[in-house]
């Protein structure tokens, strides 16, 4: 039976009663249990938000004093050409061995073996090591037949396979220095599929190995070669220069501590062995031989001027699945070797309290949650409970700092901060889904996906006049996590507009487009199957 209202208006009783109903139920859980919850999530969210300030604003103090003062690599260590004897020869040069470790790459193998295979170095005193985990049978033999094609040049390269993928890159380069040839070599570069060191990569890192022998990491810049592909790629250039051009650079110059990147590096073996070698309980192995390393009281040391030529995940599948990699490996051994760090002797405390609070609290694990949870989630929600307020320097300045100072690692990409702040906050719903993940040890902790190279391979597909259109699944496109927190955010901005007095309806339009945007697909370079 239906009712009149008391403006004469007919409402069918069933809708009437279900819209009382649920706004019953958020009046009754509402003062009791909603906003003393949400007051209490934007206590905890400031929190963060004023650890991860001082974060940045203390790294941008000493990458500041570090530029002003010449506090770099070649000044505070020894470093000078390794100079030829007569009488010894040769031998006067460290044995080096380069680990190529490579999965299914038939894209990028022959830039990274021949890169490899052009490093100048004496040419009895360097071994080449191509550790290919491949399961395609057709690249497996394209990847020998370039060894071979080296080899036949008077390389001395090694062509090395397992039977199995145990350990992904851990386990092969675990197995790789297990030949008995590498018992010869005291130093071990590092380069993925796609990287290209210059020739003149070894004669500007060795140096520092050889005359410091308290150093067991040198560690190089990436360079990107594919940065101006597509928007997606130059705000990954964005994020990561930060990360090169202050985060190690700050590493290297206080505590001589900061992540191995897992490829562009030279260790020294005895170290590697000394900290334990290769392990594989997380996602992450190069940060956790670096951490124990660093544990035994060896240095690192980052060269910012020698950068090493690599790419870009241009496609969106690749990137989730290489972000989803490097938060969750770093949560996941947070979690192992918290207690390890603590009652390590060896190193001093404020190293220690350097490696928890700084390097994996804050970067790891505080970054990506507070990006995610409060500006994503939480300030939303203040829209729906006009009772929680967030504080004008919490919801603005704060935000705007740490912007600005991420933003200084790429100058010729200031234009593009809008966009960069949108698409990360898009990217921290998975950093911070990951990091959980790590955290609880949950069911993607261990899964590793390699990150697809592409080469110059999109280019030569590209659709022209006479080629199909590709057809592309709509399944293959749609991304759920990101619609839903798209249709959320589009909610509480017409909320806010029609409502509300804090006018963040106008940020929350433009991210629930871009979470819109992600959700179908239409980010970074679509390459269709062939």
């Amino acid at each position: 039976m239906d009712r009149v209202s008391s403006t004469g208006n007919i409402f069918p009783a069933g809708r009437d009663d279900i819209t009382s109903q649920f706004g019953l139920i958020w009046q009754v859980l509402k003062e009791p249990l909603i906003v003393p919850a949400l007051k209490l999530l934007v206590v905890v969210c400031l929190g963060m938000s004023i650890m991860l300030f001082i974060e940045r604003v203390y790294m941008g103090v000493v990458i500041v004093f570090v530029k002003l003062f010449g506090k770099t690599a070649n000044k505070k260590y020894k470093w000078e050409p390794i100079k030829d004897d007569i009488e010894v020869g040769n031998s006067a040069y460290p044995m080096i061995l380069v680990q190529i470790p490579m999965y299914n790459e038939r894209e990028v193998y022959q830039l990274s073996i021949g890169a490899a295979c052009g490093l100048s170095w004496p040419s009895d005193r360097i071994i080449i090591q191509v550790l290919d985990d491949s399961t395609d049978t057709t690249i497996k033999s394209l990847v020998e037949a370039e060894c071979q094609r080296w080899a036949s040049k008077g390389i001395d390269i090694k062509y090395e396979i397992r039977d199995n993928r145990n350990g992904y890159k851990a386990g092969a380069l675990k197995e790789g220095m297990k030949h008995s040839y590498v018992k010869q070599c005291d130093y071990v570069a590092i380069f993925d599929a796609d990287f290209q060191p210059e020739p003149d990569f070894l004669w500007r890192t060795i140096p520092f190995l050889v005359h410091n022998h308290e150093i067991a990491l040198v560690q190089a810049r990436w360079k990107f070669v594919n940065s101006d592909e597509c928007l997606m790629t130059r705000m990954q250039e964005m994020s990561l220069d930060y990360h090169f051009t202050v985060e190690q650079e700050v590493g290297s110059a206080t505590y001589a501590f900061f992540g191995f990147n897992g490829t562009a590096g030279v260790w020294r073996i005895s170290a590697v062995n000394e900290a334990g070698g290769w392990k594989d309980r997380t996602t992450v192995e190069d940060m956790d031989l670096a951490v124990r390393a660093s544990l035994k009281g060896w240095k690192f040391v980052y060269v910012g001027d020698l950068k090493v030529k690599n790419e870009l995940p241009s496609t969106f599948k690749a990137y989730r699945y290489q972000q989803h990699r490097w938060s969750c490996g770093p949560a996941n051994l947070f979690k192992k070797m918290a207690i390890e760090i603590v009652k390590n002797k060896k190193v001093s405390l404020w190293k220690k309290c350097y490696v928890i609070y700084s390097f994996f609290f804050v970067r790891k694990i505080v970054a990506h949650m507070v990006t995610f949870v409060f500006y994503c989630v939480v300030l939303p929600a203040t829209v729906l409970v006009p009772e929680v307020t967030v504080p004008k320097w919490g919801a603005v300045y704060i935000p705007s700092v740490v912007t600005l100072l991420n933003a200084v690692g790429t100058p010729r990409s200031l234009h593009l901060m809008f966009f960069w702040i949108l698409f990360e906050n898009v990217m921290s719903l998975h950093r911070t889904k990951a990091a959980f993940i790590g955290l609880l040890e949950a069911g993607r902790v261990n899964e590793w996906v390699v990150t697809e190279k592409l080469g110059d391979a999109h280019k030569a597909k590209l659709p022209g006049k006479a080629n199909k259109k590709p057809r592309v699944r709509i399944g293959e496109r749609l991304h759920l996590l990101e619609l839903c927190a798209g249709a959320y955010l589009f909610f509480c901005g017409c909320y806010d507009f029609a409502f509300g007095k804090n006018r963040y309806f106008i940020f929350l339009f433009l991210q629930s487009i871009a979470f819109f945007i992600a959700g179908f697909g239409y980010i970074g370079t679509f390459v269709p199957n062939s």
